[in-house]
C-alpha cells in the first residue's frame, strides 16, 4: 500500500485554498477539529505540508503556509504527539489538500523521549500507511490519544504491551482483524487450554504449540478487552501474550503493508548496534 506523492516544493498543492490569517480564526464551518501531526515535509522555503490525523475527519493533508518563518505562531505548535485544535480555510469537504488557518495546543503529556519516541513514530507510520484519507476513525483516534502517554512512561515490557494494543485496535478499526475468540474457518469458540495461531490469510487457527502460539484463554481476554473499549484493559490483556502477539501481528501488518516499515528497520538496527547478539529480522 503506497502513499500518494505530495505536491512539488514551491508549487501550490491541488485543492489548496488561500490561507488568510494563519495566526487565528476558524474554517468556513467555524468548527475546530482535534488533531495530531503524523508527518511533515517542506512545501517551499517558508511553508510545510502536514499529514494530520483528526478525530472528526480522519487523515488529512494540510498546507501550513508560512509555518517555517521565525515569527510564525505555528512553529512551536505543529509538533508530533501533541494534541491540537485546528481549523481550515474555505475549501470543499473532499479537497485533496486543505489549508491550515489556525492551530492551538490542546494540552496533554510532554513529547516522549528515548525508545518511546521511536515507538511513537512507529505508530504514526502505521497510521500513514494503513489509513485512507478522509476516513474518520474516532475510536482509533481516542485509543492513540490514550496510549501515547502510557507509552512515554512504560518500561520495556509495558511499552511492548502498549504497541500490541495499538496494533490490535488499528487492525480491528480498518476491518483486518478477525474475531479472536473463535476459530475463523469453523466459527467455533476457542478452547481456553488449546493453542492457536493468528495468521494473515487464515485468521485464528489451531496450533500444535510453540513460541508464536496464543492460548485460547489469551485470545478470549483480548477479544473481551477490544469489545470493552478500555485501553488499560487491552494493555493488561496484551502483557502476558506480548511475545506471541509480536510475531503474529508483525506478520499480519507485513502482509497488508507489502513492505517493512522504516521505523521498524531503524529500531531493529539500533538494537543490533547496542547488542550485536540480536539477529537481523
Amino acid at each position: 500500500m503506497k502513499r500518494a506523492a505530495g505536491p512539488a516544493p514551491g508549487r501550490a498543492p491541488a485543492g489548496a485554498t488561500t490561507l488568510g490569517d494563519a495566526s487565528g480564526g476558524r474554517g468556513a464551518s467555524g468548527k475546530l477539529l482535534s488533531a495530531y501531526v503524523l508527518h511533515q515535509y517542506d512545501w517551499s522555503e517558508s511553508s510545510l505540508i502536514l499529514e494530520l490525523f483528526t478525530r472528526e475527519r480522519g487523515r488529512l493533508a494540510v498546507a501550513a503556509k508560512g509555518a517555517k518563518r521565525p515569527y510564525s505562531q505555528l512553529r512551536g505548535v505543529l509538533l508530533p504527539f501533541q494534541r491540537l485544535q485546528v481549523a481550515f480555510g474555505r475549501s470543499s469537504e473532499d479537497a485533496e489538500v486543505h489549508t491550515l488557518r489556525s492551530a492551538e495546543w490542546a494540552g496533554g503529556a510532554a513529547m516522549p523521549g528515548g525508545s518511546a519516541l521511536f515507538a511513537g513514530f512507529y505508530l504514526n507510520e502505521l497510521l500513514l500507511r494503513l489509513l485512507a484519507r478522509q476516513d474518520p476513525h474516532p475510536g482509533l483516534f481516542d485509543a492513540y490519544a490514550q496510549l501515547l502517554p502510557l507509552l512515554a512512561t512504560a518500561d520495556e515490557a509495558g511499552a511492548q504491551a502498549v504497541l500490541r494494543a495499538f496494533e490490535l485496535v488499528l487492525l480491528r478499526e480498518i476491518g483486518l482483524l478477525p474475531e479472536l475468540d473463535q476459530v475463523t474457518l469453523t466459527l467455533q469458540p476457542v478452547r481456553p487450554d488449546a493453542s492457536y495461531l493468528l495468521q494473515p490469510e487464515a485468521g485464528v487457527t489451531p496450533a500444535a504449540g510453540g513460541a508464536a502460539a496464543l492460548t485460547g484463554a489469551q485470545l478470549v481476554a483480548l477479544q473481551a478487552a477490544l469489545q470493552h473499549g478500555s485501553v488499560e484493559a487491552l494493555c493488561a490483556a496484551c502483557a502476558p501474550a506480548r511475545l506471541a502477539l509480536r510475531g503474529s501481528l508483525r506478520a499480519q501488518l507485513q502482509y497488508h503493508l507489502g513492505s517493512q516499515l522504516r521505523t521498524r528497520q531503524v529500531m531493529d538496527g539500533l538494537r543490533r548496534l547496542l547488542d550485536p547478539r540480536v539477529p537481523a529480522r
